[in-house]
């Protein structure tokens, strides 16, 4: 048996850890080494309590996502999209609802009956708020266990909901280090940027906190990665339901503005009282039916997504589109 070699992380901690005025980010490469070893185990508990909360305080630079990322994105296998008419819609679900019904399930069904392969990833319960996974659950969705069984719903034309347990257990381990810390670390971040398909696809991004309206800017202009960015809706990509938030599209290293923020509309669609995950449900199902209108900031989502889904289909990641 091979043991792993113990990773000396005191450099690093030295230069991230001065606080939030006087600590200096790491260069790419080294960021990438960084989180490499944490998540090849190879740095102890003491440091990496120490990078975690340093990287907390000091937050992360571009240079640092990315190195990050890559480490992050090497810990597990890709998968697989279908070929077809749509590159794949992928929807990070890690935040849940709490003050609104989540309608995250709704969002992806939507996309799944316009032919548009989708992928969501998340946690399967978060305390004090309803869950994605607990709504897809309720509406008969079931979590797939695997990569293979994921890569079959969407060849199926189904939604695939994998948690991220089942698809990044390295990464999984990570985001369970909140419950030890108390505090969320980067990879809470690092989750909802990630591309898990090995050929192209179009990430649904959301932020909370204003500044990563920059950063989360900056990184995808710089990565040329294929990304809606979004205010999120209590942390989830569902475009909130009574009122569209301004919504960018970066492609090529371009920055192209779908959806203007707009004011509260003056009739607010009809929207489950009971935000329940069983409650949801049944009020998804209605809209499915027809019996509920979709409401209008969701519908101009789906639009955005199956209209670029295509094009990158047919053009590829590294081919530059236009929307118009």
């Amino acid at each position: 048996m091979t043991t792993k070699q113990p990773f000396h992380a005191a450099p690093y901690i030295k230069e991230i850890g001065r606080g939030a005025k006087g600590a200096r980010s790491m260069d790419r490469e080294q960021a990438l080494e960084l989180w490499g070893a944490i998540l090849d185990g190879r740095v102890s508990d003491l440091e990496l309590g120490g990078i975690l909360l340093s990287m907390r305080i000091k937050g992360e630079s571009v240079d640092e996502l990315e190195g990050f990322l890559e480490a992050c994105e090497a810990s597990f296998d890709k998968l697989r999209a279908p070929a077809g008419e749509f590159a794949p819609v992928v929807i990070p679900s890690y935040n849940g609802a709490r003050k609104m019904a989540n309608l995250t399930a709704l969002l992806a069904l939507l996309l799944a009956r316009e032919g548009v392969p989708v992928l969501v990833h998340g946690v399967a319960h978060d305390v004090g708020r309803v869950a994605t996974a607990e709504v897809f659950e309720a509406l008969g969705v079931h979590a797939s266990p695997d990569h293979a069984s994921a890569e079959a719903a969407l060849a199926n034309g189904r939604v695939a909901f994998i948690t991220i347990d089942a698809l990044a257990p390295r990464l999984a381990w990570m985001l369970s280090l909140r419950r030890i810390l108390g505090v969320r670390n980067s990879t809470h971040t690092l989750v909802k940027i990630m591309q898990p398909f090995a050929g192209p696809a179009l990430r649904l991004v959301s932020y909370t906190h204003p500044e990563y309206l920059e950063s989360l800017g900056e990184f995808f202009t710089l990565n040329k990665g294929d990304a809606f960015l979004m205010r999120g809706t209590e942390g989830e990509t569902v475009a909130n339901a009574n009122k569209a938030q301004k919504i960018d599209w970066f492609h090529g290293g371009e920055r192209t503005v779908l959806v203007e923020r707009q004011m509260v509309a003056e009739k607010l669609p009809e929207l489950p009282e009971d935000k329940s995950a069983e409650a949801t449900a049944a009020w998804i199902k209605a809209v499915l039916r027809g019996e509920i209108p979709v409401p209008d900031s969701i519908a101009q989502q789906v639009a955005h997504c199956k209209d670029v889904a295509r094009k990158l289909s047919t053009s590829g990641s590294g081919t530059k589109v236009d929307i118009r």
